[in-house]
C-alpha cells in the first residue's frame, strides 16, 4: 500500500487495456476504484478481478458523449464510493479515421465530446469537492502524436481533439497551482491496444497507405508498450505534486 491508500479514484475508458491496468495499479494501491467504460461486460470483469484482488471496484456503463450519462455516473461513484478525489480520463476514440474531406462531419464531432468535453465536465464536477479537501489528482492522457503531425496522417479528429485536451489541461493546471489538487498530462507512448489493433484492421486504400502501414510496422517490430507502462507512469504521477507536466515513458529498447 502507499500514499494513495484510502483515496477514490474514477478512470475512464477503463474496461480494457491502459484503463483497466491504471484500475489494477490504483486497486493495488488501497484506491477504491470507479471503471467507466461503454462496454458493461468489460467493466465487470475488471470490477470482479479488482475485488478478487481485495481492491473496492465499481463497474459504471456509460457513452461519455451524453451529459445525462455522465451525470449518472457521478451520482453512483459518489454515492457508493465517497468523494472522488483521483480522476484518471483516460477514455479516448482515435476515429474516424480517413481524408478530412471524406469523413462523417459527426462522427468528428462526436469525437470531440468523448476525447474533450467529457474529460472537462467531469473535471468541473469533481474539482469543487477536491478543492475544498485540499487534495485531488487529475490525470489527461493524451498521445505523443500531437507533437508529430504528418501529411499521410489519417485521425484528424484524434489529433485536433488531443490538442485541445492538452490546451485545456495546461491553463487548468496553471490555475490550480497550490491548491493541492494537481493536474498533470501523460502520453503513454505507442501501447499495443484495441486502437492500434482497429488501425491494423483498416483498409489501406481508405485511410492511406504510409499511415496504415506506419502502424504495422510498428507491431511487427515489437515496438509497443505494455499497458502496463504507461499505467505505472501514472501512479507515479498521482503520489507526485507534479502539476502542469506533460510526462511520457522511455521508448522501449530496439529489437
Amino acid at each position: 500500500m502507499s500514499g494513495l491508500q484510502g483515496h477514490r479514484a474514477l478512470v475512464t475508458g477503463a474496461g480494457r487495456g491502459i484503463g483497466r491496468a491504471i484500475a489494477e495499479h490504483l486497486g493495488a494501491e488501497g484506491v477504491a476504484v470507479a471503471i467507466v467504460a461503454r462496454t458493461g461486460d468489460e467493466v465487470e470483469e475488471v470490477a470482479t478481478a479488482l475485488r478478487a484482488n481485495g481492491a473496492t471496484a465499481l463497474a459504471l456503463t456509460a457513452d461519455l458523449a451524453d451529459p445525462a450519462a455522465i451525470a449518472e455516473v457521478l451520482s453512483r461513484a459518489t454515492a457508493e464510493l465517497g468523494a472522488i478525489d483521483i480522476l484518471v480520463n483516460n477514455a479516448a476514440v482515435i476515429g474516424p479515421l480517413g481524408r478530412f474531406p471524406a469523413i462523417d462531419i459527426e462522427e468528428w464531432a462526436y469525437a470531440n465530446e468523448i476525447n474533450v468535453l467529457a474529460p472537462v465536465r467531469l473535471s468541473h464536477a469533481l474539482l469543487p469537492s477536491m478543492l475544498q479537501s485540499g487534495w485531488g489528482r487529475i490525470i489527461n492522457v493524451s498521445t505523443g502524436a500531437v507533437n508529430f503531425p504528418r501529411r499521410d496522417d489519417a485521425y484528424n479528429a484524434y489529433i485536433a481533439t488531443k490538442m485541445g485536451l492538452e490546451g485545456h489541461s495546461l491553463n487548468l493546471a496553471a490555475e490550480l497551482e497550490g491548491s493541492g489538487v494537481t493536474l498533470n498530462i501523460v502520453r503513454p507512448g505507442i501501447v499495443d491496444t484495441a486502437m492500434q489493433t482497429l488501425i491494423r484492421a483498416q483498409d489501406p486504400n481508405a485511410i492511406g497507405e504510409r499511415f496504415h502501414q506506419r502502424f504495422q510496422q510498428r507491431y511487427e517490430e515489437g515496438a509497443l508498450l505494455a499497458p502496463d507502462v504507461p499505467a505505472r507512469l501514472i501512479i507515479e504521477a498521482l503520489l507526485s505534486e507534479k502539476n502542469g507536466e506533460i510526462l511520457a515513458p522511455a521508448p522501449p529498447p530496439a529489437p
